[in-house]
């Protein structure tokens, strides 16, 4: 039995614990909240305490980065010192850092497919801050300080997204109702999109991993899909009609304005109106993850939505 460290209540970081508890682990889940989570111990903590996160993680395997601010215009002054705790307290413990980590950093300019492999050319905002977080752990990495890896998946769905993925209850609950959903984006454009459970196996096998540490992987995706696709299909699991539509440019652009949090968002919109796929394959050779197929994940979420009221957190 193991011990591991999730700093992070959110999405991944439930999924995960889940994952770990059911193959026999010991998992303890820090966050600000002291969140609970079925059959792991929590703990409440601000993960930029370096010394509380440290002791934390004491007798632990591995810690996961799984925190996840969702406030996109205050990343530059809440990141940073995540990253440092996260790497000083790996240090201090002797325990393995494993980042959850996204897209963000590849930037507007990567040719797709993105892999593992891709620089990282970002000059977003956003982006740069991801890119500085790993920079700071690979280079302690490279000290011999610590044993890091990073985790990137593109944007997730499953049971308990939540309302802000792309993917989420904003999206599930309205096409599940059979009612039109507007959307960030174009309805039309390929897209890679990571089911919940595959993310969470993916940062399990990296963390279990036996070779060489200092590097990226990234989540398998089944085939990229754009969301009138996935809309379709959910019609044909439910019987439904509903329709999705894209929020107008004009109007995105006139909302942040006045939304620091949109005009954030704004600043990726090129990973929604254009294609933005990824190809793991060297993750899935070397970790031996391979991606849930659309139709099983689709089932499941839908039966989760189903099963599971909306709730406050949404």
């Amino acid at each position: 039995m193991t011990n591991y460290l999730i700093a992070g209540a959110g999405p991944v970081g439930k999924t995960l614990a889940a994952r770990l508890i059911s193959r026999g682990d010991n998992v303890l889940v820090a966050s600000r909240s002291g969140m609970s989570v079925t059959g792991a111990q929590a703990v409440t903590l601000d993960a930029t305490n370096t010394a509380a996160l440290a002791a934390a993680a004491q007798n632990c395997e591995t810690i996961f980065l799984a925190t996840s601010p969702t406030a996109y215009h205050r990343w530059p002054e809440v990141w940073p010192p995540m990253f440092q705790s996260a790497i000083d307290a790996a240090h201090h413990s002797g325990a393995k850092l494993v980042i959850v980590g996204n897209l963000y950093a590849h930037g507007e300019g990567s040719a797709m497919p993105m892999t593992e492999q891709s620089p990282l050319l970002t000059n977003e905002t956003k982006g740069r801050v991801r890119k500085e977080g790993w920079d700071l752990a690979l280079a302690a990495h490279r000290r011999g300080d610590i044993q890091a890896v990073e985790v990137r998946a593109s944007d997730y769905f499953g049971p308990g997204a939540g309302k802000t993925a792309q993917l989420g209850a904003g999206f599930f609950r309205p096409v599940l109702a059979g009612k039109k959903v507007s959307i960030f984006g174009s309805a039309t454009a390929k897209h890679s999109w990571t089911f919940l459970e595959d993310f969470a196996r993916t940062l399990i096998a990296a963390s279990d991993y036996e070779g060489e540490w200092g590097r990226p992987w990234l989540v398998p995706t089944d085939e990229p899909l754009s969301r009138a696709e996935i809309t379709a299909r959910i019609n044909s699991l439910t019987g439904n009609a509903a329709k999705v539509a894209s929020y107008g440019s004009v109007l995105l652009r006139t909302l942040g304005i006045f939304s620091p949090g949109i005009r954030a968002a704004n600043d990726s919109a090129y990973q929604f109106d254009r294609p933005f796929v990824v190809d793991a394959t060297e993750t899935t050779n070397l970790l031996g993850v391979t991606a849930t197929k659309w139709h099983d994940a689709l089932a499941t979420t839908v039966a989760w939505y189903r099963e599971n009221p909306a709730e406050r957190t949404e």
